[in-house]
């Protein structure tokens, strides 16, 4: 049985997104591909629309126990939308199962123009980024947003600086949320902590230390470090020793 949604403000492009059959045999600038998955980029009217496709890989097990990557990513960057938190817009999704066990599934977002990510930015020595000012702007943000999502007790689980985006507006997005999810008690405080260590990975490399104190401070909310403060940071810095 396959599910199939597309959202009504993007009811005009039903001849190439109106079914999963439809979206599966999409050509498109092919953008990644791996065993389960590929994404490809078309343009209708102009507007670029990125279109993620997972095919089954799991075990039959598997696929009937655990939710589908496909489907945890749609239901992220719609919790994101409503916790105010910028993301890209999704356009359509949904999934196939077959006796209960997911079969394939898709996700088409719009694509967001005139941004880059962060990660993009420090490959290209991007010049924003020795602009005080302007870090200090985006560090605001990503600091807010962040604290969102731990505040709803959930964590990213990815939260690289390739999977932030930032536009000609200078507004910060989060996008590729796959693996995030809802979390508790001390597995809640390790997430949290491998978010923060996340970013501070390029952070590390790409900004002065005074900034990367201030964006915690920022994220925390406080003015300076509490003891508890400092444990974290400490499990911050040490989380990819040895790792990288």
């Amino acid at each position: 049985m396959a599910g199939w949604n597309l959202l009504p403000a993007y009811a005009e492009l039903s001849s190439a997104f109106g079914s999963l059959e439809a979206v599966f045999r999409l050509d498109g600038e092919r953008i990644t591909r791996d065993s389960i998955s590929d994404v490809i980029r078309v343009e209708l009217a102009g507007v670029h629309y990125y279109v993620k496709r997972y095919r089954k890989a799991e075990s039959p097990l598997s696929g009937c126990l655990f939710r589908p990557r496909v489907q945890a990513e749609w239901l992220n960057l719609q919790r994101f939308a409503r916790w105010g938190i910028p993301t890209v817009d999704v356009v359509a999704y949904g999934l196939e199962r077959r006796f209960g066990a997911f079969v394939r599934g898709a996700l088409i977002t719009r694509g967001l123009e005139n941004s880059v990510d962060l990660a993009a930015m420090v490959a290209g020595k991007d010049p924003r980024l020795a602009d005080s000012a302007w870090v200090d702007g985006i560090s605001r943000q990503l600091a807010e947003a962040t604290r969102t999502l731990h505040q709803q007790s959930f964590a990213h689980n990815d939260l690289k600086w390739r999977n932030l985006l930032v536009n000609d507006q200078d507004t910060v997005f989060f996008i590729d949320c796959p693996t995030g999810g809802f979390w508790w008690g001390p597995f809640l405080r390790h997430r949290i902590i491998k978010d923060l260590a996340c970013l501070d990975k390029v952070a590390k490399y790409a900004l002065r230390r005074t900034q990367r104190l201030r964006f915690y401070l920022q994220y925390t909310g406080r003015r300076r470090l509490a003891v508890d403060d400092k444990v974290r940071v400490c499990a911050v810095l040490k989380y990819f020793e040895g790792r990288e």
